[in-house]
């Protein structure tokens, strides 16, 4: 980077010791020709737009700083005259590598033109990314993309013809496959805060979220670079408790106070609301319900998937209407609800203020969100339908001359443990009725959805079926689920005709085994469902299964909440009255997902489970994914002599068995 002199170095008044804090113009003037910007933001929340106003005024009137490039994990925009948008000059930028592309419609047409170069990358991965850079680490390596278009093999997510350099590449561990992905050198990093003080701390008093502030700042000061903030208040040395302070003013070179309070919104749709800010909690039951519609009907077809302790992801789109749903069934206390930029908790907000939230239960970064779901940490993810095939290949990406961009669709989708997708069956001008618990389709989409080969490979409906994962795409109309022979139709709407009004519609025919089954009524009446009682009370004896074949007894405490010592005691009758007639010991699987027990009960859990050991089981395997219970209900098994183990899945519980 050029040697300049850098505002900080300039006295701000007489007799004042050097400060950081300096004008909008004074920290665009850092900007150099060809230098890398890295941006911290979703949509509008973190978006510096009076710094990214003044680059773009700077350029208009002068030409400079041009050959720009730009990299963030989320996009910064909403789809008209917000953020990112503004710097959409040829000449001012020359390369774009970024999550997401759905709200930039000016940048993503020069990559469309062939005027930059683009990348689309997942978010998840330029999330962490941003970490390694800090770091100093040459590579992010992960399978997350594997299969999809940002596999070198796939395109390697290059977005034109004139895109050539790989920044992705395919390498092996241990006989496994993983993509290296190859990180930017950073020269300036824009990030948008509440307040500074005079040492530039940084406080993120209204800001909705961290994202990857802190790893941006240090990532760039750590590449040579220089750390520029858009604050809408200054306070004096010292004023910022220590805990508050989510930059330390080491890191930051440049603090600027914005003079228009539109160019620093705390979303792109709400200028300031305290509850995006985390400063009270709203009472959820008062959010009116969503109409009797298709969104409607979809989302609460989805929520049959929810089991009671889930963490659960849900997208933008149609899978927003979820936690609405679950409000109004009374049933979100019995689920985590996270969204990829770091929400934990709370019900996610969507729309323009997507990526912010009210009542929380807690605020992460994104890049560390994005470790707990690659690691496997969701129970199910909600994610859009855009485009399917035959294959269970999912496209939401790119349509033609529309680049919307990944997003964090493949490190989710890929990740999490259950994946059902949801939109309506076509698009473009459907319309549908709902009357006595039936569904008529009034007018057919002039879109079909479900098409012999997508365009572009954002789900790779071939590595998870491999990998034998859960998934489901539902419409308003019919529910299909992944196979590996491709999309099996199992469920219809009342009212829907098969052959017409699904297969009629589809480009190729799903497989059929047999008849499918009927979707459930209450979904198309306008009373709520009860789901709270199907969610919660699945009587003991439905949770218990006998193979006389085999001679196998599957306990399935999936979901399960043990809250007092009756329901314990009816377990412990339940098992013996299946048992008792047999006469002879079993071999037992116990499904232990999701499973809930209250501290002060896990002796007297304990007694029961050695009791049915010792009377009834010849051989027992126990399963559950949460480690946390694993830990503690293993030793307590222990404690009593008992097998301690317990797997992680039920195939090794399966194979422990039959040893």
């Amino acid at each position: 980077m050029p040697d300049i002199q850098h505002p900080l170095h300039r006295d701000l008044t007489a007799g004042m010791r050097r400060g950081k804090i300096v004008s909008i113009e004074e920290a665009v003037d850092l900007i150099q020709d060809n230098d890398v910007i890295g941006f911290n933001g979703i949509i509008g929340i973190g978006c510096p737009d009076e710094i990214i106003c003044a680059l773009e005024k700077k350029f208009l009137e002068t030409g400079h700083p041009r050959d720009l490039t730009f990299f963030y994990a989320s996009t910064l925009g909403d789809g008209k005259e917000m953020g990112l948008q503004h710097l959409a000059h040829e000449g001012l930028v020359k390369k774009v590598i970024g999550g997401h592309f759905g709200k930039t419609p000016k940048l993503t047409q020069l990559a469309l033109d062939g005027k930059i170069e683009g990348y689309n990358l997942p978010q998840g991965v330029l999330s962490v990314m941003i970490r390694d850079i800090a770091g100093g680490r040459p590579r992010t390596i992960t399978k997350v993309g594997l299969g999809t278009f940002v596999d070198p093999r796939c395109g390697g997510g290059k977005l034109n013809a004139i895109t050539r350099e790989d920044l992705v590449e395919v390498i092996a561990f241990d006989g496994q496959e993983y993509l290296a992905y190859k990180p930017p050198k950073l020269n300036i990093a824009i990030i948008k805060a509440t307040t500074a003080d005079l040492e530039g701390n940084i406080g993120f008093e209204k800001e909705p979220l961290y994202l990857d502030a802190l790893s941006l700042a240090t990532a760039a000061k750590n590449c040579g670079g220089f750390v520029l903030v858009q604050v809408e208040g200054i306070a004096e040395r010292g004023a910022l408790p220590m805990r508050s302070v989510i930059i330390p003013g080491a890191l930051v070179d440049c603090v600027a106070v914005v003079t228009n309070a539109e160019r620093h919104r705390q979303t792109a749709a709400t200028l300031y609301n305290p509850a995006y800010a985390h400063q009270y909690r709203i009472p959820v039951a008062l959010v009116p319900p969503i109409p009797l519609n298709e969104r409607k009907i979809i989302a609460r077809r989805a929520a049959f998937e929810l089991k009671p302790n889930s963490i659960v992801n849900l997208g933008i789109g149609v899978p927003e209407s979820i936690s609405s749903v679950a409000a109004e069934e009374g049933i979100q206390e019995y689920l985590t609800l996270t969204s990829e930029p770091g929400i934990i908790g709370g019900v996610p907000a969507g729309g323009g203020d997507f990526g912010a939230a009210v009542n929380v239960d807690a605020l992460i970064t994104m890049s560390h969100q994005f470790d707990f779901y690659d690691g496997g940490g969701l129970d199910v993810a909600f994610l859009g339908l855009a485009e399917a095939d035959e294959a269970g290949n999912l496209n939401v990406s790119r349509f033609g001359p529309r680049i919307a961009g990944c997003g964090g669709f493949i490190d989710i989708s890929q990740n999490a443990r259950k994946v059902v997708f949801m939109g309506t069956f076509t698009a473009g001008g459907l319309k549908i009725d709902v009357r006595d618990g039936e569904l008529k389709i009034v007018q057919e989409g002039k879109v079909r959805k479900f098409v012999k080969q997508v365009e572009e490979v954002t789900f790779s409906g071939a590595v998870a079926a491999a990998d034998r994962k859960y998934v489901l795409y539902i419409t308003e109309r019919c529910v299909f689920r992944l196979t590996p022979e491709g999309l099996e139709l199992i469920e219809v709407a009342p009212g829907i005709d098969v052959e017409r009004d699904i297969v009629g519609q589809m480009d190729f025919k799903p497989v059929i085994r047999q008849a499918p089954r009927l979707m459930d009524r209450r979904l198309f009446k306008p009373v709520p469902m009860e789901l709270k009682k199907d969610l919660l009370d699945i009587p003991i004896v439905n949770r218990l299964l006998y193979q006389p074949e085999d001679n196998l007894f599957f306990v399935n405490f999936e979901g399960l909440a043990i809250r007092s010592r009756e329901q314990i005691d009816e377990i412990r009758a339940a098992v013996s009255a299946v048992m008792e007639p047999l006469g002879k010991r079993v071999r037992t699987i116990v499904n232990y997902d999701n499973f809930d027990l209250s501290p002060e009960l896990v002796d007297y859990y304990t007694e029961m489970v050695s009791y049915v050991v010792g009377r009834y089981y010849e051989k027992v395997s126990r399963y559950s994914t949460g480690a946390f219970l694993r830990m503690k209900l293993g030793d307590k098994l222990n404690e009593r002599g008992m097998s301690p183990h317990i797997y992680e899945t039920p195939e090794e519980a399966r194979q422990e068995i039959d040893v």
